[in-house]
């Protein structure tokens, strides 16, 4: 892949923030920066047409609380065809966090995770995707 050089032309407030982008994140330069950006704005339309997507979603629970871990494995079997595996973690005596890997179309994924976020006793819970490089119409 080669790389093109080109100008861009921000209002000063905006630069000043993208810089700040930069260094919060760590990026070594705008560039880096403004690829990443790019990217994720990229995936986030793919998502919003459905294509195919790869991710996680992680969850954060105390798994103390009533019928909560029964309800988030009757939800991974209602979910099979998009979950690749999952790992649990014990974070301390009470606190758990489980990180699902997921593939699937994004609808689906989302889906899976809204209906997971809804469980009564999540104390957090994300969904991370990215394309797989497939298209929805192949």
């Amino acid at each position: 892949m080669s790389v093109v050089r080109f100008g861009v032309s921000l209002e000063k407030d905006l630069l000043d923030a993208l810089d700040e982008y930069a260094g919060e994140n760590k990026f070594p330069n705008r560039s880096q920066a403004l690829r990443y950006l790019i990217s994720h704005c990229l995936a986030e339309k793919k998502w919003r047409c459905n294509n195919p997507v790869a991710g996680s979603v992680t969850l954060m629970y105390d798994h103390h609380r009533r019928d909560l871990v029964q309800k988030l494995t009757a939800l991974q079997h209602d979910f099979h065809e998009v979950i690749l595996s999952s790992q649990h973690f014990h974070l301390d005596g009470d606190r758990c966090m489980e990180i699902i890997a997921v593939n699937g179309t994004a609808a689906r994924l989302t889906e899976l995770a809204d209906r997971m976020h809804s469980v009564k006793g999540i104390d957090f819970a994300r969904l991370t995707m990215t394309g797989t490089g497939k298209s929805s119409h192949t």
